[in-house]
């Protein structure tokens, strides 16, 4: 398996022959200049895990279907409903090869009201939560948001460390700059590797590869 991180929570998740499928996690606004839709050579499925511009560009999705009109886009049914404004059509049952798992976004109370949201295990193998610390399964490759205005590192690291899937992506740390990301990617994988987990650096828009056996 191949996952490429474009900032924050947009994930590029490849897998080869025979699988042969390729899902993008999660582009959003703060995607929009590290994710060039040119360059995308294959894309099966778009997985919006909710309604947050963080999650979802309506100018990213613009020009995805338009480059891949046969894309299968799986969501909520909010952002399903935003998305036929615009003429783009998306479902909101999980397709084969994909299960949802309960995985609620964070409370945001005092600022307004916590939208629908899906967590997603794909091909068996991994996880992505979306904006959530309230989710109690994994599968070996968990995709764990770090850090916002609705968590944090410390409950992030707690929810891994009970959970504990094999590998471990950060997502969801657009807020931290450059300094203090590579700062908290070393403390973080310090922790992590002492209970034989790991976690892995990733950077914009370059893949990391996890050898992995879809269910």
């Amino acid at each position: 398996m191949k996952i490429t991180k474009f900032v924050h929570a947009c994930l590029l998740v490849e897998m080869p022959e025979p699988v042969n499928r390729t899902v993008l996690f999660d582009p959003g606004a703060m995607s929009e200049a590290a994710l060039d839709v040119d360059k995308l050579e294959f894309l099966d499925d778009i997985v919006i895990t909710h309604i947050h511009s963080d999650h979802v560009s309506t100018n990213l999705m613009k020009q995805l279907v338009a480059k891949f009109p046969d894309v299968r886009i799986t969501t909520t049914p909010e952002v399903a409903d935003m998305l036929a404004k615009e003429g783009i059509t998306a479902g909101t049952e999980a397709p084969e090869g994909m299960a949802f798992f309960d995985s609620p976004h964070a409370d945001l109370q005092p600022w307004g009201h916590a939208p629908q949201e899906i967590g997603v295990h794909y091909l068996g193998v991994l996880s992505h939560p979306g904006d959530s610390h309230e989710f109690h399964e994994s599968k070996e490759i968990l995709a764990m948001p770090m850090t916002a205005p609705w968590g944090s590192m410390i409950k992030a690291v707690n929810v891994a460390l009970e959970l504990k899937p094999k590998h471990v992506i950060p997502i969801h740390d657009w807020h931290w700059k450059d300094e203090a990301l590579d700062q908290m990617y070393g403390n973080l994988q310090g922790v992590f590797e002492a209970q034989g987990i790991m976690l892995h650096r990733p950077k914009t828009g370059e893949p990391i590869v996890i050898d992995v056996t879809p269910l």
